[in-house]
């Protein structure tokens, strides 16, 4: 069952947001600071913990970290006592949570109703910004035995990395993802006592000689080809451009369609223009993308958000917009020179 809607108050950088997803593509867009990572990752926590069977409070302080691990830390600031409230729905079924500025440990914050919500588990994978493959071995067993300053997001994108293939035989669609990415690889994934290595032509090229935009393909293909991305999953993306050739986004922004298109939930958060035009160019009339456009309007500085399915009305769209300023001022280079 996909997430259907979030309703935010006063938590980290929003005061009050209320969104209704797409059961398909999410694309959430917007400057620095506009909590696109925040909005993700509470998503995030509130799907593991159906499968994780962790306390939301303590899911929350792994995921997101606050300083000291106090979630009272996670309430917007303002200067005196406040408290915050966070609700995520999957059609009629709710998960509620709510606490202070001054909420110390995470067995203190508020969650209800949290039997329904833990009935119906769904798998969820989340996918930061810093590729973790080529940190693998060693990293897992460091991470359970000590108190690492380092998000759970990381610890749990390779523990599903590690997963093995499910039983069965390979569905046509998974197989014809799997083929896409391995043309884009020249390879293949394979895994030996915790390290990764992309096995072609040349051999078994270790994680850590690969460029990064490389390790997150392998990445992509570990989760399809395992089984971990199916129908019903919740996919997580923060910036998948990050390191990643130009000539491979048409690649991930079609793998993702096709997930889509099989059933999977996706929440992507971008900066990039190209990510967002090669979506719309390869966009079918049946395929469900919306856009999310996160600012701070002048008047209030506080996060708004307008949601639209369709490219153009995207507003504001803080990306076409540095482009187009890119374009423009190129435009006017090459005309003062004809002039000159």
């Amino acid at each position: 069952m996909a997430l259907t809607r979030i309703q935010l108050r006063r938590f980290t950088a929003f005061e009050e947001l209320d969104l209704e997803f797409s059961p398909g593509i999410n694309v959430l867009v917007g400057a620095n600071g506009t909590g696109k990572t925040h909005l993700m990752k509470v998503a995030y926590a509130a799907c593991d913990v159906t499968k994780s069977k962790l306390n939301f409070g303590e899911k929350l302080v792994r995921t997101f970290l606050p300083s000291k691990r106090l979630p009272g830390r996670l309430v917007k600031r303002r200067g005196q006592s406040s408290r915050c409230s966070i609700r995520l729905y999957r059609d009629d079924v709710v998960l509620g949570a709510g606490f202070s500025n001054h909420t110390e440990t995470p067995d203190a914050v508020k969650v209800s109703p949290f039997r329904d919500w833990m009935s119906d588990p769904v798998d969820s994978v989340y996918i930061p910004v810093k590729e973790m493959l080529a940190n693998a071995p060693g990293f897992r067993s460091l991470y359970a035995q000590r108190e690492l300053h380092i998000e759970e997001v990381y610890a749990d994108i390779l523990d599903r990395a590690f997963l093995p293939t499910r039983r069965g035989p390979t569905d046509k669609a998974r197989k014809q993802l799997l083929t896409l990415l391995e043309k884009a690889l020249d390879g293949k994934v394979t895994v030996k006592n915790e390290e990764f290595f992309l096995r072609n032509r040349q051999g078994n090229l270790e994680f850590s000689l690969l460029a990064e935009g490389i390790r997150k393909l392998g990445l992509l293909w570990l989760l399809i080809q395992n089984g971990t991305v199916l129908s019903g999953t919740v996919l997580f993306w923060d910036e998948p451009e990050t390191n990643l050739n130009p000539k491979l986004f048409g690649t991930v922004v079609e793998i993702l369609l096709e997930l889509q298109r099989e059933g999977v939930q996706i929440f992507l958060a971008t900066h990039d223009y190209v990510i967002l035009k090669e979506r719309d160019l390869r966009t079918q009339p049946d395929d469900h993308v919306t856009y999310h456009a996160l600012h701070r309007p002048s008047q209030t500085r506080e996060i708004m958000c307008h949601s639209t399915s369709d490219y153009l009305s995207i507003e504001p769209n803080a990306i076409a917009d540095a482009f187009g300023d890119l374009y423009d001022r190129e435009v006017q280079r090459s005309l003062g020179g004809m002039d000159a």
